[in-house]
């Protein structure tokens, strides 16, 4: 069987409160999906109708079983996720305040895929799939780190696309420098970042002491934020970002110069998810060939809808909804 593309990081089983509008310590049931962010990235590429395989592991436990089924219920190859005895499959719940407050918790003490080996990375067949999806958060801790980076390694030496989300978890990291640091790193490795710019300012600028053209960066400053992307570009080590800007859009910053594309305005019910359901359509563009400005309006199209739905992995859009929603505003 061919695929189409390998992601790269956590998974968990996730909670959503049913009861939208009601804090937390008032919600009654809970909605279950997948969630984590390149797992969902594979589930919602699946959804628009390409063939992923999810890189991951779950624990030897219930709700490791959970998650199995449901990713091939949702057509993502999980013969490379490994179960790790001793650890247990992370969890995470969140409560549905619209429009902007969405709290989450986590839960992942000693989760089992940041146990993830060169062994288990070593199985996969990165050589013969065309696009590879790093999350950030891969690289924070346990063995899982060393493993995503071989993966990166592996396809730069094969006609392989590698995109990494950004994938900014504070509290998987001991602190934000040591996110940047480590990232940084890894950038010389990935084809295209994405990111919001929030993320990108902790991964480019981290240090207290950081500059910018001799003037220390402020992370309100756009102009500075512009000027790191910019440089990250010309100096070769990314060729194309790909910057996330909620409602308004996302802007393309590539040697060929900068492009913002708008997004869509849309009422929000949940937005958890969005910046998945963002990079599933942003990859599935492009691995129909469509050049950066479509492929983007195909994924602001995706995130768009994914926000005006409650839920997260359980409302990504097929690939049919996302076209007839872009025909009703404005095409691509």
């Amino acid at each position: 069987m061919s695929y189409d593309l390998i992601t790269v990081g956590r998974v968990t089983m996730d909670l959503h409160a049913q009861n939208i509008g009601a804090p937390f310590e008032e919600v009654v049931g809970f909605d279950t999906m997948v969630g984590g962010s390149p797992t969902n990235i594979a589930i919602g590429a699946a959804r628009l109708g390409l063939k992923p395989i999810a890189f991951t592991a779950v624990g030897d436990d219930l709700v490791g079983d959970y998650v199995l089924r449901y990713l091939r219920d949702a057509g993502v190859e999980t013969r490379f996720v490994p179960r790790k005895p001793g650890t247990r499959t992370s969890l995470a719940m969140v409560a549905v305040l619209p429009p902007d407050r969405f709290p989450l918790s986590f839960y992942r003490e000693n989760p089992a895929d940041i146990h993830l080996t060169l062994d288990d990375a070593g199985r996969l067949p990165i050589d013969a799939v065309p696009a590879l999806l790093l999350s950030g958060n891969a690289f924070s801790r346990g063995s899982c780190a060393g493993a995503a980076r071989y993966c990166a390694e592996r396809a730069q030496h094969g006609a392989v696309v590698t995109f990494m989300d950004l994938d900014l978890r504070p509290t998987e990291w001991s602190e934000t420098r040591a996110y940047g640091r480590t990232l940084r790193s890894v950038m010389p490795l990935v084809d295209v970042l994405i990111g919001t710019e929030e993320e990108c300012f902790a991964a480019l600028a981290p240090e207290p002491d950081a500059v910018v053209g001799g003037e220390h960066v402020d992370p309100a400053d756009h102009a500075a934020l512009d000027a790191l992307l910019d440089q990250l570009v010309a100096a070769g080590t990314v060729e194309t970002i790909i910057l996330k800007r909620g409602p308004r859009g996302a802007t393309v910053i590539s040697t060929h110069g900068r492009a913002d594309v708008p997004g869509f305005e849309v009422e929000a019910v949940n937005t958890v998810g969005a910046g998945d359901a963002f990079a599933a359509g942003l990859i599935r563009s492009r691995r129909k060939g469509w050049d950066w400005g479509p492929a983007v309006r195909f994924a602001n199209a995706c995130g768009a809808i994914q926000v005006t739905r409650h839920g997260c992995s359980a409302a990504f859009p097929t690939e049919t909804e996302v076209i007839a929603f872009v025909d009703t505003h404005g095409g691509l």
